[in-house]
């Protein structure tokens, strides 16, 4: 069974016991389950259920491995620059984006 859901404008195929980064947002410090109600699509293999634009009824429980708080994770750094020909100026900067890890731990439609 899987599911495809809508977090942070960003649309991700989860399935049971699947890790997920997704993007930071506001839980509490001692938090231990979030619930993603934005669900798009379920398939179990046989049926398959599409909302208009999301499921009435259907959520995807997850968890983090220890509190809210441990569950966040940063990326690998960038650094985009800007730069304009012919006139002396670049200008480089660094950018790490944090997200949220789960664990996929029920799917129910």
């Amino acid at each position: 069974m899987y599911a495809v859901i809508e977090q942070g404008g960003k649309q991700y195929r989860v399935a049971q016991g699947d890790t997920l980064n997704i993007e930071l947002t506001d839980v509490s410090p001692d938090a231990e389950t979030l619930e993603l109600d934005k669900v798009l699509f379920v398939s179990d293999g046989k049926d398959i259920k599409i909302g208009t634009p999301y499921l009435k009824g259907a959520r995807v429980l997850a968890s983090f491995k220890t509190t809210a708080e441990n569950a966040v994770v940063k990326a690998k750094k960038l650094y985009p620059m800007h730069f304009r020909r012919r006139k002396n100026s670049k200008r480089r900067i660094g950018h790490r984006q944090k997200y949220l890890q789960l664990t996929i731990d029920k799917i129910e439609a």
